[in-house]
């Protein structure tokens, strides 16, 4: 079986992450991690950046991913949905990471 739309998009992100010089984990859903969290988080020139991926034909993002954006936000790091390896490239570039 093959990936999965947002699979193949998550790892071309992790990919550019890498590529990049950028620190970063893939986040798991478990009873031991918080409901919502975004899919990767990482460290690029020292800030703390959270990307939640969807796939780029309709994935939705939920109430409690938002609230963690939001918070991330708020407490001083970035947040963002990326539905494709071109928009993470976009966003880190307008916020001078890359």
């Amino acid at each position: 079986m093959g990936q999965g739309p947002e699979k193949r998009i998550e790892n071309q992100i992790k990919r550019y992450l890498d590529n990049i010089g950028a620190w970063h984990i893939k986040t798991h859903g478990s009873m031991f991690s918080k409901a919502g969290t975004p899919d990767i988080i990482a460290c690029v020139k020292g800030l703390f950046v959270a990307i939640e991926v969807k796939r780029p034909d309709g994935g939705k993002v939920s109430e409690l991913q938002k609230y963690h954006i939001d918070a991330i936000e708020k407490a001083g790091g970035v947040a963002f949905v990326s539905r494709s390896v071109e928009e993470t490239k976009q966003y880190l570039t307008k916020l001078d990471l890359v």
